[in-house]
Parts: structure tokens; C-alpha cells; sequence
């Protein structure tokens, strides 16, 4: 029966049009694999590199532009091109073989908005208007967001506006109040586009105020920009809250005409006295149509979210064998590491989801969920629970650590642990678990994978009287939390030396049979060799934000926090092989056929929140040809651990033939007084 499973996944991938990569996620379901299999487990150390491609934002942007700048496109194969955004919203298309720019279209956005979650832009999408005549213009169309708040089409073969859509090109959607500042609100991620309709998010400041923005989610006609319908996720009776808004990537099902929607929680994020209840359809997979915004259904994954437990991941659409034949799924990871896996057409679990009790006790004027939702059948992707224990210390010796002492002293009693005035370990962190690098679903092996987190918050309620002129430590973010009684701060657990206070791994790659479900391998994924003195590659895993590609030969790449673009064996997890990048590649990679050769290529243009070192290249890598293979270079300076292991040889040469000097002046001079 699995054979004829596998036979029949292989048939209907062989039957789309599966060697391109045409959207963010891959495909529409955003499943994040592709049947090539030019590039295996037993050649994939061979793979060199094909090409760089620079956008020239480091040589033509002012150095302060560019720390607020997060490299996080993911390139589109459609139209003969390679097809991305810059994070200043340039989309740029180049030849898939040369990297060699084709054309390029500048919004020209400000830079002087510092927008509220940095100079982003993670991808564009790609339409073809199935009524126009072949030859037409914009028949093929490539739509983004923009961090200024604009809708963009342009025509996906030349880069020209589309003089139909909107005013020449563009609509700017109503936000509906007057920002604080400009870079306020913003639009990240990229739209999805389904039966005609276009489909936009937006990105709102957290932690600034209870009236924030409406987080309104947008539907336009996708050839004319004319509005359709829009879409507040938040159920506001009997509340006081802005926004709950959709920043991640969303899903469609053009069978179906449903979108789906991974929603945030409501503002603010930390304190919710003013929204109580469950704060229906925040947190939550939304399902709706995607010709006229009617609401299919909701399900919630956090009920009344005091800890920035959003959902930032692609909700993921696969047929998978649940146990009783094959079902259609919406598979949604969350920060928490949470695997929720849900029917289709209603929402409902496919599997048990329990309701537990969870920590109470929250500050003042806080009303609680005295249950939170918990899968019973997929375990968890990580840990969820932190200890003094867990505590990462380096020199025992030296007696309790500084990171000892911060958990010892913060309030914490597992998951869901509500924040005080006095401080509350949150782990996993909000920013995950699974972060807006999505999960990726095998749809030939049904094995889920996904890159997760291990790092840990410490956030502290701060009392309105204490607030005013509140001068934050270095290193935390302050949120005023305007209309609260709370402002807040939030930073990362890290120790004096700038290590994160748990306990390796920091990052790990996580496979899992959903079916069975069972964890298959964990894989720790990046070292400490770009961010650490003298460039020691020690082996802990990075933070990852970002998510994977998984392709049917066998293998699953992604980048790290470390300039490397890996290859893992997706049966076993190991690592196979690794390719230097000129910055960390912090994107989620993707994989082409072009002339019959297939590339794997990545954004690497690191990633300012996190401390990396800022590029603006995108990347390719490919078997070798005849004549050509991997360099001496590439081979040993270019691999975890390589420059550390030259400069320590080089020093210690330097050494020794110091030694040697000093030794035979030594001995001229003995010989010359012994004359």
C-alpha cells in the first residue's frame, strides 16, 4: 500500500508543473519541495558555484540603511527568470543560468521611515491572467507589498507597471488612522494571489499601543486593483484592541478558492486586560473564500495570547495518509514547536487536540485562559520546558553563572507562563520554535520538516508610574504599551560573553512522520565560526528563522546564522555538505532546472536583528561540468571550522619559524664568541 502511496504522489507531481519554483512556498500549499533529482546524497559534495549576483544596495546605501535591512526574498523560477525583491523592494529578474540581471523595477521607497520590523521584503508572486491573449502585456504578472504600503503588478517579462492595475501599477491601501510614524505599518510578506483576487497582509509595530492599526487583511482584483473584500481577523465586541494582523506568509487552494490565513495575536502583546476572552480569530489558521472573504472557518491555536505566540509559519496544504486513506490538510507549526494538523474543508483536527491546564496568575487586571490547546498526537518539534538545570555554563568551576542566577530569579513554571512585573522566562522564545521560514512536507515519503529555535525571553511587565522616561538596558526592547498599565521589555537570555544562556543546540533541523507521529532525527544546523572571536566554528546550532527546501532526490538545504548554505540527507539528517556564502544566507532556498542542470540558490544577505554581518548577493550553486570541481579552497578554508584551522596553522608556522630564527641568531651568536 505505501508503494502504490508513493507511486501515485510521484504521478500527480509529475503531472503539475513541478520543475519550476512559481511561488514563495513552491507551490500554491507552500509544501516547499521539488521532484528534482539531478542533485543527490552521493553527489551533493560535488556542488560549485554557479554564480553571485549583487543587488548593489551595499555599495549604494548609506551604512545606517543598511543595519535596518533583513536579506529574507526567496527567488521565484517563472517567465525564463529568476525573479526576487530586494528589502528596499526592488524586484529584480535575472538569467537562471549566468545570474546576469535581465531587467529590474525600482519603487524607489523612503529611507528615512525606519520601518518597525527593518527593511524587509520576502518574496513576490507570480500570476498569469488565463483571459488575456498570449501576447498581451502583463498576461504574466509579478505582485508585492511594499514597506512603504503600497500593491505592486508588474509585467512578470519585462518588469514594466502594469498601466491597468491601480494607478499605473500601484494602489495604496487605506490604513484607517493616522500612524505614529511612518515605517509604523508595512507589508513583508508576499501576497497570494487566487481566482483573480490578490490577496495582501500587513506588518504592525508590536508593543506599541492597545489602538493600534487594524490588522485588515486586503483582497483587490488582481487585474484591475479595484477593492474586493476585506477582512479584520479580530472579533472586536466587547474588546479594546488594534490589531490582529496576517505579517506571515498565507496559503491558497485554487480548487477549493479558499486562502488561508496564519494569524497574530491582538495588540498589545504582552498585557490583554482590556481584550478578555479567547480573542476569536486571533492565533488562528482562518479559512476563507478567496472570490469574496466569507469566513469558512477558525481555528485557534493560543486562546487570549499574552506571549507574542503569533503564527508565523505558511500554514502548509498536503495530502497526507492520516491512517484512514488519504486526507487534504492544512499542517500549521507554531512558535511553540506545536504541530496542529487540520481537515481542509473544516477545520477540524485530524487528530486529537486536548485542552490543558496552564499556569495562572498574571498581572494585574489580566483575565487568563484557564486552558490553552495542545496537540496529542504529533509530540512537539522541541522542548518546551527550561530549567536552572538547562543553563548554559561554560566554567562550572567558577560557581553559579550569571545565566543560573536570571533563571533562578524570573518567574517560570513551564509553558504559557504568564508575564509579571518581576520577570518570566518565555521558552520556547517568541520568535519560535518555527519562525516565517515555514515548515516543509514530503508529499512522496510524508515526512514533515522544519527548522526550529532554542533560545529564551526574559520579559518583564513594567508599571505605567515607572514607564514614563524609562531608559531600557542595552541589548532589551522597550514597548510603551500605550493604553495599558504595563509598558514592557523583552530580551534574549544571554550571558556577559554574548552566549545565549541555554544549554547547544541553538538551532536544529527537526523530520517527522505525521502519520506515525514520531519524531525521526534532530539535526543541529550552524556553527558560532561568523560571529565568534578568531572565527571558532564551535558546533551549536544558530537561531533559525528561516526554513528549508526539500527536493525528491533525497536531500533538504537551508542557511543559517553562519555563511553557509548546507545539504542535509533527509533519511538520516546528516550534514553532507556545505557551500560558502558571502554573508549569512538567513532565506529560505529554493531549487531549478534550467537546461538541464539544477541549481540550488539562496538570499544571502544576512540578517540586522540577529547581529550578522549585511550583504545584498544572491547565490547558485550546481554540479560540476566537464573540466570542472570543487576547489582545494572550497573544500577545506571554505567549510565550518576551515579559516580558524588555516589562521592557527599559519600562526603556529609563524611561530615555529620564529623559533627557528631566534634559535639559529642564538647559535651564530654562540659560535662567533666561541672564536
Amino acid at each position: 500500500m505505501r508503494h502504490l502511496l508513493r507511486l501515485s504522489a510521484v504521478l500527480l507531481l509529475c503531472v503539475a508543473p513541478a520543475l519550476a519554483w512559481e511561488h514563495w512556498g513552491g507551490d500554491r500549499g507552500g509544501m516547499r519541495f521539488s521532484p528534482l533529482t539531478q542533485i543527490t546524497p552521493a553527489n551533493v559534495g560535488d556542488l560549485v558555484r554557479a554564480w553571485e549576483f549583487r543587488t548593489g544596495d551595499l555599495d549604494s546605501r548609506a551604512p545606517e540603511v543598511m543595519k535596518r535591512t533583513k536579506f529574507q526574498a526567496t527567488p521565484l523560477f517563472v517567465e525564463d527568470s529568476l525573479i526576487f525583491c530586494s528589502p528596499f523592494n526592488e524586484v529584480i529578474a535575472l538569467d537562471p543560468g549566468s545570474g546576469a540581471q535581465k531587467w529590474r523595477y525600482d519603487p524607489k521607497i523612503a529611507t528615512s521611515q525606519r520601518p518597525a520590523n527593518r527593511y524587509n521584503c520576502r518574496g513576490v508572486t507570480y500570476w498569469v491572467d488565463d483571459k488575456a491573449a498570449a501576447t498581451a502585456a502583463c498576461r504574466a504578472r509579478i505582485f508585492m507589498g511594499t514597506n512603504d504600503v503600497r500593491v505592486i503588478a508588474l509585467d512578470a517579462r519585462t518588469g514594466i507597471p502594469c498601466a491597468d492595475f491601480g494607478s499605473n501599477g500601484e494602489i495604496k491601501p487605506d490604513i484607517g488612522m493616522k500612524l505614529e510614524w511612518p515605517g509604523e505599518f508595512q507589508i513583508t510578506s508576499a501576497p497570494v494571489v487566487s481566482r483573480g483576487v490578490v490577496v495582501v497582509g500587513s506588518s504592525i509595530a508590536d508593543n506599541r499601543r492597545v489602538n493600534a492599526p487594524l490588522g485588515t487583511v486586503r483582497a483587490f482584483d488582481a487585474r484591475t486593483g479595484q477593492p474586493r473584500w476585506t477582512f479584520d481577523p479580530l472579533i472586536h465586541d466587547g474588546i479594546e484592541a488594534g490589531h490582529t494582523n496576517v505579517w506571515a506568509p498565507m496559503s491558497a487552494d485554487e480548487e477549493r478558492g479558499l486562502v488561508f490565513l496564519p494569524t497574530s495575536s491582538p495588540s498589545t502583546d504582552f498585557w490583554g486586560g482590556k481584550r478578555p476572552g479567547n480573542n476569536a480569530h486571533a492565533n488562528s489558521v482562518v479559512a476563507l473564500r478567496a472570490e469574496t472573504g466569507e469566513l469558512v472557518w477558525s481555528f485557534q491555536t493560543v486562546h487570549h495570547d499574552v506571549w507574542d505566540y503569533d503564527l508565523p509559519a505558511q500554514p502548509t496544504l498536503a495530502r497526507i495518509d492520516a491512517g484512514e486513506g488519504m486526507r487534504d490538510v492544512v499542517i500549521q507549526p507554531t512558535k511553540q514547536g506545536f504541530v496542529f494538523v487540520l481537515d481542509r474543508d473544516t477545520g477540524k483536527p485530524i487528530w486529537p487536540v486536548e485542552e490543558r491546564a496552564v499556569p495562572q496568575g498574571g498581572a494585574d487586571g489580566e483575565k487568563l485562559s484557564p486552558t490553552q490547546p495542545l496537540p496529542t498526537h504529533v509530540p512537539p518539534l522541541m522542548s518546551q520546558r527550561i530549567s536552572v538545570d538547562d543553563a548554559f555554563n561554560p566554567f562550572p568551576s567558577f560557581g553559579r553563572s550569571t545565566c543560573e542566577k536570571l533563571f533562578a530569579g524570573a518567574r517560570n513554571e513551564g509553558l504559557y507562563t504568564p508575564p509579571l512585573t518581576q520577570g518570566t522566562l518565555i521558552f520556547p522564545m517568541t520568535g519560535g520554535g518555527v519562525n516565517w521560514g515555514s515548515a516543509a512536507f514530503d508529499p512522496v515519503n510524508q515526512i514533515l520538516y522544519a527548522n526550529t529555535s532554542h533560545a529564551v525571553h526574559v520579559v518583564k511587565l513594567i508599571p505605567r508610574a515607572q514607564a514614563a522616561g524609562f531608559n531600557p538596558p542595552p541589548g532589551h526592547d522597550f514597548g510603551q504599551q500605550q493604553g495599558a498599565p504595563f509598558a514592557m521589555t523583552r530580551a534574549v537570555a544571554m550571558s556577559p560573553l554574548g552566549l545565549l544562556c541555554n544549554k547547544p543546540p541553538w538551532g536544529e533541523m527537526v523530520a517527522v512522520d505525521l502519520k506515525a507521529g514520531k519524531i525521526l532525527w534532530h539535526s543541529s544546523v550552524g556553527t558560532s565560526e561568523d560571529q565568534a572571536p578568531l572565527g571558532i566554528a564551535f558546533n551549536w546550532g544558530t537561531p533559525l528563522v528561516n526554513g528549508v527546501a526539500i527536493t525528491a532526490g533525497g536531500l533538504v538545504f537551508t542557511g543559517a546564522m553562519d555563511a553557509y548554505l548546507r545539504a542535509f540527507d533527509a533519511k538520516s539528517g546528516q550534514e553532507l555538505w556545505q557551500g560558502r556564502l558571502p554573508v549569512p544566507g538567513v532565506a529560505n532556498p529554493m531549487t531549478y532546472l534550467w537546461k538541464g542542470e539544477q541549481y540550488v540558490a539562496i538570499g544571502a544577505g544576512g540578517h540586522s536583528e540577529e547581529g550578522t554581518t549585511i550583504g545584498d548577493s544572491v547565490v547558485a550553486f550546481r554540479l560540476p561540468r566537464a573540466g570542472e570541481a570543487p576547489s582545494l579552497w572550497s573544500r577545506s578554508i571554505d567549510r565550518p571550522g576551515g579559516r580558524f584551522a588555516s589562521k592557527a596553522t599559519a600562526f603556529a608556522l609563524v611561530v615555529m619559524l620564529l623559533v627557528v630564527a631566534v634559535w639559529r641568531w642564538r647559535r651564530s651568536r654562540r659560535a662567533k664568541a666561541a672564536i
